[in-house]
């Protein structure tokens, strides 16, 4: 482990000496003692881990030196020793940086040994969190987080690669399923904003009475059930990112709200008269058309060009080619090695089936048919029979694609042929079709 680096600058050599003394009995401490300013800042390159700072020094005030550190070092702890009990002098130092004021008595050695004890543990803390959100990051590398080498999810690769170099506002659209909060997270991680918070907000899953507490805040007392003073998402992604999930089911009351606040990039809590200003890059996503509930009244016009910024549709899965088997390997894969089990493969007949589906819960539900396929599969082979779809929402879902009359067709016959075990005789009667027909069809893999 790196030394901790204490610099104690203090022209009183004797006290400088009894401090350097006292903290030196932590073998972890490595002191240095400089009893000037100017001795003290031609050593500042080697950026000290904490610094304790006699506040009247003879060439230069503690103040002063305060504020040469800050710039150079704004992360380094600063705690003021001074021989003056000077109340407004402390609270000015504190709110210039200084990390902590000490007031030069009998106590300050114990005081100083707690406060620098202190400050290394939130430095250690501050070190654990940057290495989760760089790990973090590598996670969310693009080519890590979405799978596929289909031309429909590259070109959404290219428009994450430009929307991570700047600030613009993101509008993710697509079905569900098809990983739009991963694209969010991928951007922000990928960003220059990516060391600060990633907040997302299912706009859908908050009650229209209070979704405006939780974008923004309330203060103690403000409505029933306000015990504390709470502050609301937008403050808790001040520098981050925030991402507004399923956009288009905010209210239009609310939708004036958030204008403004994207608008004047402040906030006010409710019941609070006070004003926060705000620093955040917004993404918003939705499964609607927006363009069209701008049509049909139900989504401010303003606010939509306000949200647009740089436009990604995610294409659904039935668009995305072999990124089906792709995908389907990867979710074998992952779900063996998470659950210890040997490897498994995926049969010719069982991705035949997968890519005659048009998954209409998208990757969504490939994964979830894969993690049962890997579960039901007698040997180390996932066959055509441990593949289960949902036919209680697969072939409503299919209804509510856009596709040609003869796809949509094949897409009623195959699931009747799953409603009733492949039985073509039973499937031609319900169907009112000849039964050569669905031979034919099967014949040509079309089902």
């Amino acid at each position: 482990m790196e030394a901790f680096k204490i610099f104690v600058v203090e022209d009183d050599e004797m006290y400088a000496q009894i401090l350097s003394y006292h903290l030196s009995l932590n073998p972890d401490y490595e002191v240095q003692v400089f009893t000037s300013a100017k001795k003290f800042l031609h050593h500042l390159h080697q950026k000290p881990s904490l610094v304790t700072l006699d506040y009247s020094l003879p060439d230069m005030s503690g103040g002063e030196l305060l504020q040469k550190i800050k710039v150079q070092y704004p992360d380094v702890p600063v705690i003021i020793v001074s021989g003056q009990e000077d109340i407004a002098t402390a609270v000015k130092l504190l709110k210039e940086g200084a990390y902590d004021y000490i007031v030069k008595d009998d106590d300050a050695k114990e005081r100083l040994w707690n406060a620098v004890r202190n400050a290394r543990e939130n430095q250690s803390l501050k070190e654990e969190i940057t290495y989760l959100r760089e790990e973090i990051g590598k996670k969310y590398e693009f080519g890590k987080i979405i799978k596929g080498n289909s031309p429909a999810i590259k070109k959404v690769f290219a428009l994450m690669e430009k929307a991570a170099r700047t600030n613009i506002t993101v509008s993710i659209s697509g079905e569900t399923g098809t990983g739009k909060e991963l694209v969010a997270k991928a951007i922000h991680y990928n960003s220059t904003r990516s060391k600060k918070n990633f907040v997302a907000v299912n706009v859908a899953a908050i009650p229209k009475e209070l979704i405006e507490s939780e974008l923004f805040g309330h203060e103690k007392g403000s409505f029933t059930g306000a015990a504390t003073r709470r502050i609301g998402k937008f403050e808790e992604a001040h520098q981050g990112t925030i991402f507004l999930d399923e956009i288009g089911e905010m209210d239009l009351n609310m939708q004036s709200k958030l204008l403004r606040v994207l608008q004047e990039r402040e906030v006010t809590r409710v019941g609070g008269n006070d004003i926060t200003k705000v620093d955040v890059r917004v993404i918003v996503a939705t499964h609607k058309d927006l363009a069209e509930e701008v049509r049909k009244n139900n989504f401010r016009e303003d606010l939509y060009y306000r949200l647009l910024g740089l436009p990604v549709k995610m294409p659904p899965l039935r668009e995305r080619a072999n990124d089906i088997l792709l995908l389907a390997k990867f979710f074998i894969d992952e779900f063996c090695r998470d659950n210890k089990l040997p490897k498994l493969t995926i049969s010719q007949e069982a991705q035949k089936k997968l890519m005659k589906y048009p998954f209409p819960g998208n990757v969504r539900e490939l994964k979830a048919i894969m993690e049962l396929s890997a579960v039901m599969a007698n040997e180390n082979v996932i066959e055509e029979e441990n593949i289960t779809f949902s036919s209680a929402t697969s072939l409503s879902d299919v209804m509510m694609q856009e596709m040609t009359l003869r796809e949509y067709t094949n897409h009623i016959i195959r699931n009747f042929l799953d409603k009733y075990d492949n039985n073509v005789m039973l499937v031609a009667e319900k169907l009112d079709i000849g039964k050569s027909t669905i031979y034919r069809l099967l014949k040509n893999e079309e089902l």
